[in-house]
């Protein structure tokens, strides 16, 4: 098992992403998160880009104690001077230095020649080594520069000193056939390579930026440098935690391991995603909130039977608690009976089905399906009672201009039975039409309404009391539509009146 080091880039390219902007306190929080994960390099800014930057990484050093405290220059000596004075704070540092090697940045943003940009990036790196024994080279946009030539730069860097060369793929260019093609060749075709830890830094813009990391692990690179989420230029970098779950995961596979302490992964993610705004999609693998939550009634069974029918990893594993099992309507019986088990309820068979298949109804309706919808149907099934007349349809016609009119049908004994009235609102003309229905009047003395979860499409909760001969009967009712929860509640009152009689 070979160990891969682990180069967090999420203070430096990571901030980089539009919007992401971290202050001195932020990034020293997050830098104290990362050395408690366990990430061997924390590149810590672009100390010559701002005051601001040059600040943190030198707070960083002073601050932070465990991982290699990096900070990132140009291939120029007031870079190099500047970046040294920000890390010599700490006690393991290092330089990391860049210059492209790709004949269109050559060309068009360097305007120098291959042999003017070899000559830089070999002075650079002698002058880093200068000032710190740990010195990283990265020639920018490996992955479209010609072979020959990286091959000349990366021997050449590596004589000057350089302690580890890092390979980007700058624009994610690349795919993982051919990324961990051009590490190979590297290693056949650069003499003195075994001198040097060979790096890979992947973006993201074609998606590949996980799968080109762990090609160039296969190939022979030995450290990753990636952010947390995945931040960073554009379509961001390659996810500290999908190349370090991959790794653990497939182990065997690769052959290889880090020192994150993998049940910080989940905290640490959150806690960037706070401070840099920076929301992570449910989708996302590893850290997204779907990644551990079940919804389809084939995989939650499957789970509830063995977990890794559907889970290669354990949630655990990341700092979680459980998995999630999301109920809606692709769900099926055996989650729904572990959360009414959860829930504290025990239903007979026959209660369980009604509210099973009240569940699911609901489910059509609304998107989210909270504890306290289910509670709402369980409650509802426990303390239903014979019904003497059950609610079949509702139909209201209101407005502000309107007369407001309801129709109203309910059934009894298999006998169906319908009415319509005109009252003060729909409401009030729901339950005059009952009325006319059951051929008696009764007289509504409380009337209540309430959501008994969040969101838009909550299930709303109509509570009333009906008096009725001096007698006062309770009635509720619940629904997505509060005008069907309000019918529901009145004529569960009546059902009680009429039972009694």
């Amino acid at each position: 098992m070979e160990k891969i080091i682990i180069f967090d880039s999420t203070l430096r390219d990571g901030e980089q992403s539009p919007g992401a902007s971290l202050n001195t306190k932020q990034k020293l929080e997050i830098a104290q998160q990362l050395a408690v994960l366990g990430v061997d390099v924390i590149e810590a800014g672009f100390p010559i880009a701002s005051v601001g930057d040059f600040e943190a990484v030198s707070l960083v050093a002073k601050k932070v104690k465990g991982p290699i405290i990096c900070g990132l220059a140009r291939a120029l000596k007031k870079d190099i001077d500047t970046c040294f004075d920000a890390v010599e704070h700490s006690k393991k540092r290092r330089i990391h230095t860049f210059l492209a090697t790709s004949p269109i940045h050559m060309k068009y943003k360097l305007k120098m020649t291959p042999n003017q940009v070899f000559q830089a990036a070999v002075d650079a790196v002698k002058y880093a080594k200068s000032k710190t024994e740990d010195v990283e080279f990265s020639p920018e946009d490996a992955a479209r520069s010609e072979i020959d030539f990286l091959c000349r730069v990366v021997e050449g860097v590596i004589d000057a000193g350089a302690t580890t060369v890092n390979i980007p793929d700058t624009v994610g260019y690349s795919i993982p056939k051919e990324f961990g093609e051009i590490i190979s060749k590297l290693f056949s075709r650069v003499p003195n390579i075994h001198k040097a830890v060979i790096s890979v830094h992947c973006h993201n813009d074609l998606g590949l930026a996980t799968a080109n990391s762990l090609s160039a692990i296969v190939n022979g690179a030995r450290q990753v440098e990636c952010t947390i989420n995945g931040l960073g230029e554009r379509a961001g970098n390659a996810s500290l935690e999908e190349i370090v779950m991959s790794l653990y995961v497939r182990k065997k596979f690769f052959n290889g391991f880090t020192n994150i302490k993998t049940e910080e992964i989940s905290k640490t993610s959150k806690l960037v995603s706070s401070l840099t705004g920076m929301v992570i999609q449910a989708n996302k693998a590893i850290v997204g909130g779907n990644a551990f939550a079940h919804e389809a009634g084939i995989h939650q069974h499957g789970v509830l039977a063995k977990a890794t029918t559907y889970e290669i990893m354990t949630p655990q594993s990341i700092g979680l608690k459980s998995s999630e099992f999301v109920l809606g309507k692709h769900s099926g019986r055996h989650a729904f009976e572990k959360k009414v088990k959860e829930l504290g309820f025990k239903l007979v068979p026959k209660e369980f089905e009604k509210a099973f298949n009240d569940f699911k109804a609901l489910a059509d309706k609304k998107k989210n399906i909270y504890d306290e919808d289910i509670e709402a149907i369980i409650e509802s099934e426990i303390s239903r009672e014979q019904q003497i007349y059950e609610l079949e349809s509702v139909f209201i016609t209101s407005g502000s201009e309107v007369k407001p009119l309801a129709k109203v049908k309910l059934k009894r004994d298999n006998k169906l039975f319908s009415a319509e009235a005109s009252g003060d609102g729909p409401v009030d003309s729901a339950y005059k039409a009952i009325e006319k229905i059951v051929s008696q009047k009764f007289k509504l003395v409380d009337y209540s309404l309430k959501s008994v979860s969040i969101g838009k499409d909550a299930v709303g909760e109509a509570m009333v009391k009906v008096e009725h001969k001096g007698a006062i009967y309770f009635g509720r009712g619940t629904s997505t539509d509060v005008i069907e929860a309000s019918v529901k509640a009145y004529l569960s009152a009546i059902n009680r009146i009429l039972r009694k009689k």
